[in-house]
């Protein structure tokens, strides 16, 4: 595969990891501030199979396209900007594998649930935890874009 493919490639598949994650977390927060039990049904089913459609395959492409493309250009693999970049993508992974989790707790509760009352406090928690993990995870993504676009020599 040619170096143009690869980073078009690579970038699609960052785009959708960023605007599906986006995307899914404007609308989780909308159902959850709405009091409105089928929407929330309805989001939280939808944010599960975003997750399993969208997010998981860049993924799985990120690394592979990126370790082409430095593999391509000569980017040495012992580097500053090569270890933050890993260590900011593990961290964003470090929250995200959670959150998919989490996801489907909170589709599962929302599901077993019949009006807005009676949704539990676990539900509540764990949407809490994962506001909390989408903060840290939303943060190193900006960065590694800051990285992959500057690409300063540290």
């Amino acid at each position: 595969m040619d170096y143009l493919m690869l980073k078009l490639i690579h970038i699609l598949s960052s785009t959708i990891l960023f605007g599906t994650g986006l995307g899914t977390a404007f609308f989780m927060v909308r159902a959850n501030i709405s009091n409105d039990i089928q929407t929330l049904k309805t989001t939280t089913k939808s944010v599960v199979l975003a997750d399993w459609v969208f997010t998981t395959p860049a993924v799985i492409i990120q690394p592979f396209t990126g370790f082409l493309l430095m593999k391509s250009l000569n980017y040495s693999f012992d580097s500053l900007w090569f270890y933050l970049v890993v260590g900011l993508y593990l961290l964003t992974g470090a929250c995200w594998i959670p959150v998919v989790y989490i996801q489907s707790k909170l589709k599962d509760l929302a599901q077993a649930t019949q009006n807005w009352d009676n949704l539990s406090e676990a539900y509540f928690r764990l949407y809490k935890t994962w506001l909390t993990l989408g903060v840290p995870a939303f943060v190193s993504v900006l960065i590694i874009f800051y990285l992959m676009i500057y690409k300063p020599y540290l």
